[in-house]
């Protein structure tokens, strides 16, 4: 189920085309020390053990994935990479779908408490989501070698029949309240917005969802971003604690861009999503290409199974020369998110439009492209409209700003005028290419 180029196993594969943690595997390289080479560890409870846990393995560790959208995006890139990257290494992943947890809502980072989902919709979401994670992971086994095969669990199984009385007698006697306050999540909300009593138990399910893998999969590691060291070590503490068990908590950096926004959205706030109907893969593969210079190594060792010497010879320049490096990384991302054909397509797109910048003509499927209804154009739709539309500017204020300091154009023509009816600078065409700068663009089809 996995996109990977990567299909024998390591004793038909040659050196040459065994991917990074492949490759380090049969160096004899431990997992826990080519995930901190790659830069996925920001924090772990016991390195040592955890080391020695998967020299023995194979190992069972697992990431919990929030339901609540009907797709991943490429925020949660860092996690998928990392359950993939032990898979390669001979480890079973366990991606653990939020179907019960997502009923009672993290506030971790939140200052309000979360829109409850109906269960209808989780199950609708969970459906999509686990699909996509099919690009990254094995669920067969042996595709990686000797590797068993990834599990997809819905924490909705166990969570949803627990009886209150005996949870609270057997679980919540665990817990102390006084050190749950304590915890900056819950303390931040409690001196802000207040905290609800179904939130306050977040901790004690998450925790729960550890305790239950662990005696039913034997899993003794769960991994996830540093924000969710305390919940994280708290089914860690349970564990001990409940059975006399040893498990262990793996944290990875929370990712940022250069200019310290969340990773995955566009520079117009629009979201990267891993389901080609909703980002396509021409977007997609744009969206690495235009990775800030001072983050294309770090994002090539967390986003790619590149080796590091590739790595290393991509990144030795700076400046323009760094182009083919997200060339790569961009192929390299949308390959995996989306196959091979489709990266190939994306690619070739990107290389002829941006080498000849060429007319767009409405056949020209392969771009990135916006509809917008004839109907809107009679009904006074302005240039800044198309624009905001096409997710190219965030507001008609800011395609104003734009156009005065020359970053807008329409078929390689400069917009000076944003306020004027955009069915005027169509000139009879049905398609036009709207740009904002040199390197984003979107094609626009005038439909009815």
């Amino acid at each position: 189920m996995s996109s990977s180029s990567v299909t024998e196993t390591p004793n038909q594969t040659t050196d040459k085309q065994m991917s990074a943690p492949e490759y380090a595997r049969a160096q004899g390289i431990n997992a826990l020390d080519y995930l901190m080479k790659r830069g996925f560890v920001q924090d772990v409870s016991d390195a040592e053990g955890l080391r020695a846990a998967f020299a023995h393995g194979p190992l069972t560790a697992y990431i919990g994935f929030d339901p609540t959208g009907t797709s991943l995006h490429a925020g949660s890139m860092v996690s998928i990479m990392m359950l993939a990257t032990i898979q390669r290494f001979g480890h079973r992943p366990i991606a653990l779908g939020g179907g019960g947890t997502a009923l009672v809502g993290d506030p971790t980072g939140k200052t309000s408490a979360r829109e409850l989902i109906s269960e209808a919709d989780l199950d609708r979401n969970l459906a999509g989501i686990l699909t996509q994670l099919g690009h990254y992971l094995d669920f067969q086994g042996g595709q990686f070698g000797a590797n068993p095969p990834a599990l997809l669990l819905n924490n909705a199984d166990w969570l949803l029949p627990l009886h209150y009385i005996p949870f609270l007698r057997d679980i919540g006697r665990y817990f102390s309240v006084n050190e749950m306050l304590a915890a900056e999540t819950y303390r931040t909300r409690l001196e802000s917005t207040g905290l609800n009593f179904i939130e306050f138990n977040y901790r004690l399910v998450q925790a729960y969802d550890f305790l239950h893998l662990f005696r039913t999969e034997g899993c003794v590691l769960q991994m996830g971003g540093s924000d969710q060291w305390g919940n994280i070590t708290a089914g860690v503490e349970l564990i001990r604690k409940a059975d006399g068990g040893k498990a262990f908590a793996l944290v990875s950096p929370l990712l940022t861009t250069a200019t310290g926004e969340k990773m995955g959205k566009t520079g117009a706030g629009q979201r990267i999503w891993l389901d080609p109907a909703l980002t396509t893969p021409f977007d997609y593969y744009q969206y690495w290409v235009n990775t800030d210079d001072r983050q294309v190594a770090q994002y090539l060792r967390f986003f790619t199974f590149l080796r590091e010497e590739v790595i290393d010879d991509l990144t030795s320049v700076s400046g323009e020369a760094l182009r083919e490096a997200k060339q790569v990384l961009a192929f390299e991302a949308t390959k995996l998110a989306h196959g091979l054909a489709a990266a190939k397509q994306a690619r070739d797109a990107a290389k002829a439009l941006f080498a000849s910048r060429q007319h767009v003509s409405a056949g020209d499927a392969t771009l990135p492209t916006t509809e917008i209804a004839r109907q809107a154009l009679d009904d006074g739709l302005t240039v800044a409209d198309a624009f905001v539309t096409a997710g190219l500017a965030t507001s008609r204020g800011d395609a104003r700003r734009l156009a005065q300091g020359g970053g807008l154009s329409i078929d390689d023509a400069k917009v000076v005028d944003v306020d004027g009816p955009f069915g005027d600078v169509l000139g009879g065409k049905d398609a036009v290419l709207l740009r904002k700068g040199k390197k984003q663009f979107r094609r626009v089809v005038v439909t009815g």
